[in-house]
């Protein structure tokens, strides 16, 4: 690896992490900032769900917007808005400023996010990039369980603000990298950018979100919540009718044609749909029904990290010479399992019988899962679709994470509502709906990989003739995109 490559896999891994860690990292300081700013689930949620909106849904815009106008120049636009952002969110004097600030952050979140692997598969020739994504697999998906671990120690020792404030730093490091090794590359398209299918989608998105957090507050049958569903799914029918008539769309729906595409996107659907639900409703039931301090809830969490830190690119090395689907089917099904074991917790949780082996659990599975996920997604498309594959997936994530928060936050504040029981336990039952919801969302998941996933044919490794055959751990993911299009088509029928 040369310095510059490895300069621009520090970059892509640094600006995705601060991405990422920003949808996590916030969780553990819900309770804190409803002290500070008030509010109650439904303002907890806008914090979370605001940021999840516009980055999930113009995600699919920034990684059109680095295919055209080159993926360097839109990743150093997005870290140099999110650290903006984030100074914004730390200053925020009452509850609907940070909500309005966290909207905007997303969307630099958005320009950030997918332009980061674009990057990589700009500077790694071919039979290089398996290694290269594989620690950009690793490390964005522990950015994800990471944030509550840091995030907990800084409400502790300081205040909420600095969840926010303590981005700046990351991100001008960031630039600095991309500044010193990330080389440029000319526009290779000048199409015009879908403004049209960004607008419809945020817009459909924001309907069904908004009647989802109202509904417990509001009712199911106000005329806001009803106006809210309505306008969103026909926001959302017109954005699919536009992409599929428009010559320059955010999404090009051909992609979906091909089958591991298809349904991986659909196994990330409702997996990250349970990862962020679960997360979101642990952390709160740590803190505010079991006792625990924000930084003793952020080092619960500490498990699924590890795990996922020492097997992420083992199971990637594995995936790409045995073939995805074992690991996309059995994942989700362990962490389902683990989910289920959660059911154990009541108001007095033991860290050690209860909690610590269930999340052992589902993080085994979580690491099987993430790494073979996020390559098979990638194999199908070629180097000039490399950032609105990326930025689909992403996409995909968020959105599920969105409507998973709020889905089952509905859900669970209903329970609530209707609750007879003392508000401890009533809290323990409405985490335990959200627990099962979260475990039969992996379970389908499984279910999808294993009925839909075709390995690609195995051959001989489509390296040159100088290369070895692949051994080494940092090997997790197919050979390059330019190969995969052959490969899938033959496994794909």
């Amino acid at each position: 690896m040369t310095r510059r490559q490895r300069l621009t896999l520090i970059a892509a891994i640094l600006g995705s992490a601060v991405a990422m860690i920003d949808g996590t990292i916030v969780n553990v300081a819900l309770p804190a900032v409803q002290r500070d700013l008030g509010g109650g689930l439904a303002a907890q949620q806008w914090v979370t769900n605001a940021y999840l909106l516009t980055l999930g849904a113009l995600l699919l815009t920034g990684g059109s917007l680095g295919d055209i106008f080159g993926a360097r120049r839109i990743f150093v636009a997005g870290l140099a808005g999110f650290g903006l952002l984030s100074l914004l969110c730390a200053a925020a004097p009452t509850i609907e400023t940070l909500i309005a600030a966290r909207t905007l952050q997303g969307v630099a979140g958005a320009l950030l996010t997918p332009s980061s692997l674009a990057v990589i598969v700009a500077a790694f020739p071919e039979h290089e990039r398996g290694a290269a994504i594989g620690s950009w697999t690793a490390w964005s998906g522990i950015a994800v369980v990471v944030g509550p671990l840091a995030g907990g120690e800084i409400v502790d020792v300081s205040s909420w603000r600095w969840i926010f404030a303590v981005n700046v730093p990351l991100v001008v490091a960031t630039i600095a990298l991309v500044n010193a090794g990330v080389g440029g590359r000319p526009a290779r398209s000048r199409r015009p950018v879908d403004a049209v299918g960004a607008a419809l989608c945020v817009l459909g998105l924001a309907g069904v979100v908004f009647a989802l957090i109202e509904q417990p507050r509001l009712g199911i049958d106000s005329p806001w919540i009803v106006a809210g569903l309505a306008s969103g799914a026909l926001l959302l029918a017109l954005f699919v009718a536009w992409e599929r008539r428009s010559r320059s769309p955010m999404v090009p729906l051909r992609m979906f044609r091909r089958r591991n595409f298809s349904v991986t996107n659909l196994e990330t659907l409702v997996v990250y749909g349970a990862l962020s639900g679960l997360f979101f409703f642990l952390v709160i039931y740590l803190q505010q029904v079991a006792g625990y301090s924000a930084l003793e809830s952020g080092l619960a969490t500490l498990p699924t990290t590890i795990v996922m830190f020492l097997l992420s690119r083992r199971v990637g090395v594995l995936a790409m010479r045995r073939g995805p689907r074992l690991f996309m089917a059995a994942g989700p099904l362990v962490a389902a399992a683990g989910a289920l074991l959660l059911l154990r917790l009541g108001r007095h949780p033991s860290y050690g019988l209860d909690l610590l082996p269930a999340l052992v659990v589902f993080s085994l599975g979580l690491a099987a899962t993430v790494a073979p996920l996020t390559t098979t997604v990638l194999a199908d498309a070629g180097e000039e679709d490399a950032g609105i594959a990326s930025g689909i997936n992403n996409a995909v994530a968020r959105v599920a994470g969105l409507v998973a928060v709020a889905g089952i936050g509905a859900v669970a504040s209903a329970q609530l509502r209707h609750d007879t029981f003392v508000a401890d336990a009533a809290s323990v039952r409405a985490f335990h709906t959200a627990l099962a919801i979260c475990a039969a969302l992996l379970a389908v998941g499984g279910v999808c990989a294993a009925l839909g996933i075709r390995n690609p044919a195995r051959g001989p490794a489509r390296l040159p003739a100088s290369e070895p055959e692949p051994t080494g751990a940092g090997r997790a993911a197919p050979p390059g995109p330019e190969a995969a299009p052959r490969r899938s088509a033959d496994a794909s029928g």
